[in-house]
């Protein structure tokens, strides 16, 4: 039966791979990749340079295609089934790719940023393949390191106090208010700086970008006093390099 390793590759590091990642690797026949377009070369790019540094060259091929585009202007009621249909139709390009690039003894991989069972979207994207009943294939999951673990990494803080809870959310969520009981708040995918919203708030801001490449910017402290410099680098590197990974932990109350 063909198999699948489902692999976290950290934020951008090679060296934040896992033995175990590195096992699976090299236990790979296939690679199956992703392209995003001229505007995110680099991730395509950032892959290879894993491989290159992990895996004997010439012990495995590599197979890319283009990603379906996604509908990012929904909002509200209409922002699931969008999300749904994005999910769908990589959905039948992984099956495409699977049946018919993987031989049937072969061995395949999914490089996923960060941790996949953190916000991303491929174990859920396999599950629905098997459903559909086309092609049969087993599958296992690498744990990576998140850009959440390397982010207070970065910043040298916990993601916790002592004895007090964390939460992470999204942008999307974060504009909808800040959770109560909670003051250790992680925000992914936020496109919209909604950090803004809290700037007169006893807040602080720990925030990073491109974290684990050369390209990693780090910035933190009251949000008064660091948003307006997150919002100016953020704008440069977007113009520069013409998308943006980033997230924040946001820190409120006493004893922070």
């Amino acid at each position: 039966m063909r198999t699948i390793h489902v692999i976290g590759i950290g934020a951008g590091d090679p060296e934040q791979l896992t033995l175990q990642a590195v096992r699976a690797l090299r236990d790979t026949d296939v690679f199956f990749v992703l392209d995003k377009g001229e505007a995110k070369a680099d991730l395509v790019r950032l892959r290879h340079d894993i491989l290159r540094t992990h895996v004997p060259e010439g012990t495995y091929r590599v197979v890319e295609a283009r990603d379906p585009e996604r509908d990012r202007g929904a909002s509200g009621a209409a922002y699931s089934p969008a999300v749904g249909d994005w999910r769908s139709a990589r959905a039948g390009i992984y099956q495409e790719l699977i049946a018919g690039e993987l031989g049937e003894d072969e061995t395949g991989a999914f490089l996923v940023w960060g941790d996949p069972a953190l916000y991303d979207s491929t174990l859920g994207i396999l599950e629905e393949i098997l459903e559909r009943g086309a092609v049969t294939f087993a599958y296992d999951v690498v744990p990576g390191i998140s850009s959440v673990s390397a982010l207070v990494a970065r910043h040298r803080t916990g993601l916790n106090r002592v004895a007090r809870p964390v939460q992470i959310t999204t942008g999307r969520r974060l504009a909808e208010g800040l959770p109560e009981g909670v003051d250790d708040v992680v925000v992914m995918l936020d496109a919209h700086q909604t950090f803004r919203r809290y700037a007169d708030q006893d807040i602080d801001i720990y925030w990073g970008a491109y974290i684990g490449t050369p390209d990693e910017i780090l910035v933190s402290g009251p949000i008064a006093e660091a948003a307006p410099r997150i919002e100016q680098l953020r704008a440069e590197a977007r113009e520069r390099k013409g998308w943006i990974m980033d997230t924040y932990l946001l820190r409120r109350g006493p004893g922070k």
